[in-house]
């Protein structure tokens, strides 16, 4: 099964920049998605290479701002092949626990980091799940702190998926 199978066509961002869409494959987790495959935008940086423009829900290992390589197949669809170029940002996942104090609100969860204006977005309603890019210059000790009081206090469970030198020394 695939994440968002069907194949995307390229769409303009505000202000003309195209946007070309960017398959990630991989093995899916037990216990988790069953997906195998998924898809983000990206802004060609070079004929073969793309600046990554949204955070991964399902990819370990590369988030917003990073630029990779991809292959180009018969079909028209990009496959990553590698990361090239590290933003420095990172990724983080977090899904808020159902009988916690937050519920299943998403909402809550981008309520309790708003403080640090991190940009993201939430799956879907039925899984409140909040992938986070965190940017290089965020105050990292004190989102870990957070993220960490939040995990110890029932608030959520959460996963640094893709993170820096810089988030593991804070």
């Amino acid at each position: 099964m695939s994440a968002m199978n069907s194949p995307a066509r390229d769409r303009a961002r505000p202000g003309g920049e195209q946007l070309v869409k960017i398959w990630f494959r991989f093995v899916p987790r037990e216990g988790w998605l069953p997906y195998d495959t998924e898809g983000l935008w990206g802004v060609a940086v070079g004929p073969d290479t793309v600046r990554i423009c949204n955070v991964p829900f399902l990819q370990d290992g590369v988030a917003e701002g990073d630029v990779v390589r991809f292959t180009t197949r018969p079909d028209g669809r990009r496959w990553a092949t590698e990361r090239v170029e590290a933003s420095g940002n990172c990724t983080i996942r977090i899904l808020p626990i159902p009988d916690g104090p937050l519920g299943r609100s998403a909402r809550a969860v981008h309520d309790r980091l708003a403080p640090f204006g991190l940009g993201g977005e939430t799956f879907s309603k039925d899984l409140p799940l909040v992938a986070l890019t965190v940017p290089a210059s965020a105050d990292l000790p004190s989102i870990k702190a957070t993220l960490l009081r939040g995990e110890a206090e029932g608030w959520w469970q959460f996963e640094a998926v893709c993170v820096t030198d810089k988030w593991g020394a804070a």
